[in-house]
This record gives C-alpha cells, sequence and structure tokens, in this order.
C-alpha cells in the first residue's frame, strides 16, 4: 500500500550514498558533426532529410553540436555533480558502413569522452544502440535481415575490445519496441516502414542482437562492467469490461515479447496467436532463444507516461490516444481493435499524461517478476514549453513545471525501493534539450537550455534541483 502524499510530493526523502544519479543523452540527438570524422550516414539522417517526417524539417546534422563542445559539456556535467552519463555510441562513426574495419577517428572520439567522464569522477554508462543504424544495413533489410544481428555483435566486440577497460554499464540497446514498431509499423520513427510482419521481425532479430552483442563483450572486456538492455515497458491500465482483454493483447507486444525471450521464457504463445494473421514467426531459428538469455546485471527502465486500453466496437470513432506520432500505420500489429483511451491530465508538451504512481507500480511489478535482476531508470523526463526570463544573475529558465514533475517520479521510486525494489540509480532525460526525432527541436526535454541559434548552454531551474539532490542525497522541496 502506497502511503505518503496521494500526489507523490513527499519530503525529506533520502537515497543511499551508492544509489547512481546522473542524465542521459543519445548520439544522434546531440552530436552533429554529421559527415565528420569518418561518420557515415544514418537511417535517421535518411528519414529527416525526406520532406514530411520531422516536423520543421529538422535533422540532426548539427544537432547540440556535442561532437565539437564535449569537453566543455563535460564541465558542465561535473559542475552539476553528475555521477554517472549515459550516452550513446554512433554505430555509423565506428564502422560508416556497418561492416568492416573500425573508423579510428570515430573510435577516438569516444575514447576521449569516456577517458574525459573518468578524469572528472563521471561513472560512463554506454548505450551501443539508440536507434542510429547505418544506412547501408537498412538498404539490405535492416533489423528484417538476421544479418544485422550477427553485425551488431562485431561492432559490440569492436568497442569491447577499445573501452572495455573503462566503461562501467554497457546497455546493448535502447527501446527495441520503439526501433521495431515506430521503425518498421507505424512509420514514425526511421526507416519509416508500414508493416507489421516486418516490425515483429525486426523484435526479433533486436532480441537476437542482444543477446549476441552480449556473448561478445563479455570475450573482450577485462574491466568487470554491468551488463543490460534499457525497455520502454509500457504500463498498461484497462478500461471497463473489455480492458483486461485489450490489456492482455498490448502487454504482449510491448512488454513480454521483450521480457519473455530475455529471462529464459521465449515468446509468450499468446502473442504469436494473436499476431497469427500477420506471421507465422519463422523467423525465429532453433536455439534462437537460448542465443538471447544472456544473463544480465541490470535492466534498464524508460518511463514517461501510462496507457489506459479496451476493445473497439467496430462502430464508434476509434479512439488512438498512444502518445505516438500518427504517419499511417500502427505500432500494435494484429491489434488494431484495441484503442487507446485519452488519458486524465495534466500533461507535459508531449501530450503524455503525468502519473508518477505508474512509475511505481512498473517497478514494483518487474521486481516482483525478476526479483534477482536489478533495476536502474535509465530514462525519465518531461518536455515543457521553457520561457527564457531575465533574472538577477542574467538569463534563466524557471522550469517549474519539470521541478515538479522529477520530485514527483524520484519520489515514485523512492516509495518502490522503501517497498523492496533493487533499484540501483536515476539517469534524468535528457541532460540538454536535443533533436526529438520526429518532432526535431519542437519539445524540448532537458535540464539544460539549448539555445539552437547559438548552441549556448544554460542550466534550468531543474538541473540546479537536481544539483542539489546529488549533493544532499535527498529530494529538495
Amino acid at each position: 500500500m502506497t502511503t505518503g502524499d496521494p500526489d507523490y510530493r513527499d519530503s525529506g526523502l533520502e537515497f543511499a550514498p551508492d544509489f547512481l544519479l546522473g542524465s542521459a543523452t543519445a548520439s544522434y540527438q546531440i552530436e552533429g558533426a554529421a559527415t565528420e570524422g569518418g561518420r557515415g550516414p544514418s537511417i535517421w539522417d535518411t528519414f529527416s532529410h525526406t520532406p514530411g517526417k520531422v516536423w520543421n524539417g529538422d535533422t540532426g546534422d548539427v544537432a547540440c553540436d556535442h561532437y565539437h563542445r564535449w569537453e566543455s559539456d563535460l564541465d558542465l556535467m561535473a559542475e552539476l555533480g553528475l555521477e554517472a552519463y549515459r550516452f550513446s555510441i554512433a554505430w555509423p562513426r565506428i564502422q560508416p558502413t556497418g561492416r568492416g574495419p573500425a573508423n579510428e577517428d570515430g573510435l577516438a572520439f569516444y575514447e576521449h569522452l569516456v577517458d574525459g567522464l573518468i578524469a572528472r569522477g563521471i561513472r560512463p554508462i554506454a548505450t551501443l544502440y539508440h536507434w542510429d543504424l547505418p544506412q547501408a544495413l537498412e538498404d539490405e533489410g535492416g533489423w528484417t535481415n538476421r544479418a544485422t544481428a550477427e553485425a551488431f555483435a562485431d561492432y559490440a566486440r569492436i568497442m569491447g575490445e577499445r573501452l572495455g577497460d573503462r566503461v562501467a554499464v554497457w546497455t546493448t540497446l535502447n527501446e527495441p519496441w520503439c526501433s521495431a514498431y515506430l521503425g518498421y509499423g507505424s512509420g514514425a520513427h526511421a526507416p519509416g516502414l508500414l508493416d507489421g510482419a516486418k516490425a515483429l521481425t525486426a523484435v526479433h532479430h533486436l532480441n537476437l542482437a542482444h543477446g549476441l552483442a552480449v556473448s561478445a563483450l563479455r570475450e573482450v572486456v577485462t574491466n568487470d562492467p554491468g551488463f543490460s538492455i534499457t525497455l520502454n515497458l509500457h504500463v498498461i491500465r484497462p478500461s471497463g469490461e473489455t480492458g483486461h482483454e485489450a490489456a492482455r493483447r498490448i502487454d504482449g507486444l510491448a512488454n513480454r515479447v521483450f521480457l519473455g525471450p530475455l529471462f529464459g521464457d521465449g515468446y509468450p504463445s499468446d502473442v504469436i496467436e494473436d499476431t497469427a494473421e500477420v506471421t507465422d514467426w519463422s523467423f525465429v531459428k532453433p536455439g534462437d532463444t537460448e542465443l538471447i538469455a544472456q544473463p544480465i546485471d541490470l535492466l534498464g527502465v524508460n518511463y514517461y507516461s501510462t496507457v489506459t486500453v479496451r476493445l473497439w466496437d467496430g462502430v464508434s470513432p476509434r479512439v488512438n490516444a498512444d502518445g505516438h506520432k500518427d504517419m499511417g500505420g500502427t505500432p500494435w500489429p494484429g491489434s488494431q481493435h484495441v484503442e487507446f483511451l485519452e488519458q486524465p491530465g495534466p500533461y507535459t508538451a508531449m501530450g503524455w499524461n503525468i502519473d508518477p504512481s505508474g512509475l511505481e507500480d512498473l517497478l514494483i511489478a518487474l521486481h516482483g517478476a525478476y526479483p534477482e535482476v536489478p533495476l536502474m531508470i535509465t530514462e525519465n523526463g518531461a518536455a515543457f514549453d521553457d520561457v527564457v526570463t531575465d533574472g538577477p544573475d542574467g538569463p534563466e529558465v524557471r522550469d517549474l513545471d519539470r521541478v515538479d514533475y522529477l520530485r514527483r517520479h524520484f519520489t515514485a521510486a523512492h516509495r518502490a525501493m522503501a517497498r523492496g525494489v533493487d533499484l540501483r540509480g536515476y539517469q534524468v532525460w535528457s541532460l540538454m534539450d536535443n533533436f526529438e526525432w520526429g518532432y526535431g527541436y519542437s519539445k524540448r526535454f532537458g535540464i539544460v537550455r539549448v539555445d539552437y541559434d547559438t548552441l549556448e548552454r544554460l542550466p534550468k531551474a531543474s538541473a540546479r534541483w537536481f544539483a542539489e539532490l546529488i549533493r544532499t542525497r535527498r529530494i529538495p522541496a
């Protein structure tokens, strides 16, 4: 039973000294330098340069220019007191076509970044894949091609050989749900396809890539890092008489199709039955589930909002408030008769509902299902329409909505830990405003503001609030 303030605005909650507090970014969203240092094109370069795919025609060509500003960005992280930094490596910087020998300039960039983090006392958490697949591999089928999973293992080995004595945590994939369903099913993300069968094929090959990459990393790393994957597991609320059936179907596609293979239970039989008209699942080969189920040390959890579902009656207008940009397809193959109801507010600038109880519920459910697996919140944060004002010390951003959002979700995490959840840390999304995928630069998630004209960084009130939390180990009022 949850105790404390019903709105999750408890005061004075403290975190242990070993609870890892940091922030997160992704390569394509911040690096820029899209054609520098030997980097090859990714599917997001192609997608963002395709008219009509990204709001305002925005691209990641320059983004936050982190590629050239990494040292000052690391200084800013140190100023805020970050204990960890979760970044992603751009596969096209390492292998411009996704195969072949490593690009030394790309390796050197990440080596300098990791060394710079360590020199500042910040633990490096490296994500191998945050959606920027080399375009050359997509031309061969991308994640619908089994060979991409094998190429990913080779790339993981390259990174492990170069940085395997320094990285604290290796994360194979970030949110494979998005890569598969938004990339190949709904069309909202690169490569922008609208094919349910391809989406489910991509699910399996992403799962396979994770298992192969963990095996490859274990063979070459020389320190004692954690191995992990990050999932955007959905918190699903049923509505009405048909809500539980709708929730079962969506839970299968969103959660169990990843958790099952990851933890040795294989693909859920009900998901295979639900999607029988979409695919026969013949892309799963004998021995694949054993390859996927590699032991991991940590499960990364990304959480932003909840969904509420019921079965569509087929007569009234179908409601589809699943929180994702509508580009003509569906991220729910075989479940087009499920409705996603409008959520009660308040909302972020993304239109996502703010519900910290969902984070507590998710952590409790995961701990109950997999009590031996430590958890880490690898992304949580909010987009708001920030305003720059004149303060006593110059320009400032008093993003009190974001402060309140973070305070409530840190409270939810603390409550879950009080109920026995083995939660090891919390990485706020995001360190800085950046390229928000299909929404371009129109949505700001950062605790640090980026002026996209000058690229100047300005810590917001939320950054100062978070710095105080890190310094005191206590949730500030």
